[in-house]
C-alpha cells in the first residue's frame, strides 16, 4: 500500500507541475478549450513520468526513505498543497500571460483563461488517458502471463509491452487514421464538386473554364473556381497602378484529368492557349490541402506587374490542411514534380530573350511540396528565378538545413546564409538583407516569427530553441520560456493556427507578399505613394 500511495503522488506532483507550466505563453494566443486540452496532456505525460520514475526506482531496489505512518501524511498533505497551489497559482497568472501574447499581435485583452473550462476539459482527457493507459497495461499482463509459462518472466514483459504496442499503433495509425481520412476525403470530394451561386462559370468563352477552354468549370474544383474569380480585374489595376491588363490565371482540378501526368500536360496547353509564356511572369504555384491558394500571394504579384502575369496551379487533395500528407505522400509528390517538369521542359526550349521570369509559389504544405517539385541539379543549366516560399513547415529540408548552417550572429528567426548570395530571409517587417549581392536565382522565405509551423521542433523537448535567444522576434512574448517537454507541447497546441490576425502566427497578408515580391522580383516604377495605394487596394480583396 506504501509503494503505491508513494507512486501515486510522485505522478501527481509532477503532472501539476507540467499542467502549471503548461499555462504559461507560447507564440500564439489559446482559447480555454485548447488550453485545456493542452493541461491535460501536459498533466497526463508529468503524471506517467512520476509513475515511471517510481517504477524505476522500485525495479533498482533502492530503498525508500525511512519515514513513519505520521511522516507519510504529512508528505502527502505536502504534496497536495505545493500541487493546488502551482495549478491555482498559475491559473491566476495565466491571463497576463496571454495578454501579453494578444498584445504583441493587436488582439484584445481578455478578463480571464476560464479556470472552470480548463480544468473540466484537462480532468476529461486525462481521464480518457488513463482509461487508454489502463487497456494497455490489460494486454501487457495478459500476454506476458501466457509467455511466462514459456520463456523467463521479464522476457515475456517486453514482449508483452512490444505486443502492446504494435497493437495501439495498429489501430490508431491504421484503423481509426485512415477510417476518418476516408470519411473526410468523401464529404471533401462531394463539397469540391458544388459550384456556389456566387462563383457561376465565366461569360468570356476564352477564359480558364469558359467554353473555349481546354478545362470545364466544374471540372476544377470550388477553390479553383475561388482563385479563377476573386482575383484583380484589369481595371482594378488600372485604378492603382495607371495602366494594366487582364492577368491570366489557370487552375487544374483532380477531376479535370485521371493522371497527374495528364493535369499537366493540361496545364501547358491551357497556358499555350492563353499565351502565359509571352507573358512578364509565369508564376507555378502549389496550392494547400484541398487546392487553396493564399490570395494575398498571387494579387499582390498581379499588382507588381500590372497584371502582366502568368500563375498556374494544379490540385493534389480534397482534404484540407496537412491532413493531406496522411493520405498517399508519394502521390502527392508526383503532381507536384509533374507540373513543374512538364512547364520547366517547355520554358527552356524557348528563347531566353522571349520567354518570361519563372518563379515557384507556395504556403505551408505548399511550399514544402513546391521544394520537392524539381531537384537543384536539374535545372543548373537552365535555372529559373526564383522560389517564395512562405510559412515553410519546420520539416522543409532546405528551410532546415539553411537555418541550422545560418550564418554565425544571424538570428534563429531571421537567418542569413552565406551572406545572401542565393537564399534570403524576411517577415512582415521587411527583411530580405544580405552581406552579399543577389544572384540570378533567388530564394525567398517569408516566415513570421511567431509561427509555429515554422518553428516547431521535436527537439524543443529535450533543449532551449535558438529562436528564444535574444534578441527574440517582434511579435514573440517576452515572458516565453522554455521547459522541457513542455515547450514542445505548447508548440504542438499552437497549431491551431486560426485564432490570429494577419501578419502574425501562421496567417500571410497581402502587404507581407508584397514586400517578399518587391525584394525578389525588384517591380520597376513603384514609389511609396503607389505602394500605399497599392496596399489599400490589397485590404478590399482581403474581405472577398
Amino acid at each position: 500500500m506504501r509503494t503505491t500511495l508513494a507512486f501515486s503522488f510522485a505522478g501527481l506532483l509532477l503532472g501539476a507541475i507540467f499542467f502549471a507550466l503548461s499555462l504559461t505563453p507560447s507564440l500564439i494566443p489559446r482559447s480555454s478549450l485548447v488550453q485545456g486540452i493542452l493541461s491535460g496532456v501536459a498533466f497526463t505525460i508529468g503524471y506517467s513520468l512520476g509513475v515511471l520514475f517510481r517504477r524505476i526506482w522500485k525495479y533498482l531496489e533502492i530503498p525508500d526513505p525511512p519515514l513513519t505512518n505520521q511522516q507519510q501524511r504529512r508528505l502527502r498533505i505536502l504534496v497536495i498543497l505545493i500541487g493546488v497551489s502551482l495549478i491555482f497559482g498559475f491559473l491566476w497568472q495565466g491571463t497576463d500571460w496571454q495578454n501579453s501574447v494578444r498584445s504583441l499581435m493587436g488582439m484584445p485583452s481578455v478578463s480571464g483563461i476560464g479556470p472552470v473550462t480548463i480544468g473540466a476539459v484537462a480532468f476529461c482527457v486525462f481521464l480518457i488517458f488513463r482509461m487508454i493507459g489502463k487497456g494497455f497495461r490489460k494486454i501487457v499482463l495478459a500476454v506476458s502471463a501466457r509467455l511466462e509459462e514459456v520463456i523467463p518472466e521479464r522476457v515475456a514483459m517486453l514482449t508483452g509491452l512490444l505486443i502492446a504496442l504494435l497493437i495501439y499503433w495498429s489501430v490508431l495509425s491504421g484503423v481509426l487514421l485512415q477510417a476518418g481520412l476516408y470519411t473526410i476525403s468523401i464529404i471533401s470530394e462531394k463539397l469540391d464538386l458544388i459550384i456556389a451561386e456566387n462563383l457561376p462559370p465565366p461569360e468570356n468563352p476564352s477564359e480558364t473554364g469558359g467554353a473555349d477552354s481546354f478545362l470545364s468549370w466544374g471540372s476544377v474544383g470550388h477553390e479553383g473556381r475561388r482563385f479563377l474569380t476573386l482575383g484583380p480585374t484589369v481595371e482594378d489595376i488600372r485604378e492603382v497602378a495607371g495602366e494594366g491588363i487582364d492577368p491570366i490565371r489557370v487552375y487544374v482540378g483532380i477531376h479535370s484529368a485521371d493522371t497527374p501526368q495528364q493535369r499537366a500536360l493540361l496545364a501547358l496547353e491551357e497556358l499555350k492557349r492563353l499565351g502565359a509564356f509571352e507573358r512578364e511572369i509565369l508564376l507555378i504555384a502549389t496550392p494547400v490541402g484541398d487546392g487553396w491558394i493564399d490570395p494575398g500571394a498571387v494579387n499582390s504579384l498581379e499588382f507588381l506587374y500590372r497584371g502582366d502575369v502568368a500563375t498556374v496551379a494544379l490540385q493534389y487533395s480534397y482534404l484540407p490542411g496537412p491532413s493531406a500528407l496522411f493520405t498517399d505522400n508519394k502521390y502527392i509528390r508526383t503532381s507536384a514534380r509533374s507540373l513543374f517538369k512538364v512547364i520547366y521542359d517547355y520554358w527552356k526550349e524557348l528563347p531566353v530573350s522571349k520567354r518570361p521570369r519563372l518563379y515557384l509559389y507556395g504556403l505551408s504544405l505548399g511550399a514544402k511540396l513546391s521544394e520537392d517539385a524539381f531537384e537543384f541539379y536539374d535545372i543548373i543549366d537552365n535555372p529559373i528565378d526564383g522560389a517564395l516560399w512562405a510559412g515553410p513547415p519546420f520539416s522543409m529540408k532546405a528551410w532546415r538545413v539553411i537555418t541550422d548552417n545560418r550564418d554565425p550572429g544571424s538570428l534563429a528567426w531571421l537567418p542569413q546564409f552565406r551572406g545572401g548570395k542565393v537564399v534570403r530571409f524576411g517577415n512582415q517587417y521587411g527583411g530580405y538583407l544580405g552581406q552579399e549581392p543577389w544572384g540570378k536565382f533567388r530564394i525567398a522565405f517569408l516566415q513570421h516569427a511567431s509561427d509555429p509551423i515554422v518553428f516547431f521542433d521535436w527537439r524543443s523537448a529535450l533543449r532551449r530553441p535558438d529562436w528564444l535567444e535574444h534578441p527574440r522576434g517582434p511579435d514573440v512574448s517576452p515572458d516565453l520560456r522554455w521547459f522541457p517537454v513542455v515547450t514542445m507541447l505548447q508548440l504542438l497546441a499552437d497549431f491551431n493556427v486560426g485564432v490570429t490576425p494577419k501578419d502574425f502566427g501562421h496567417r500571410y497578408s497581402a502587404e507581407g507578399y508584397t514586400l517578399a515580391w518587391i525584394a525578389l522580383t525588384e517591380p520597376p516604377g513603384w514609389n511609396e505613394t503607389k505602394l500605399q495605394n497599392l496596399r489599400a487596394k490589397l485590404k478590399t480583396f482581403s474581405k472577398r
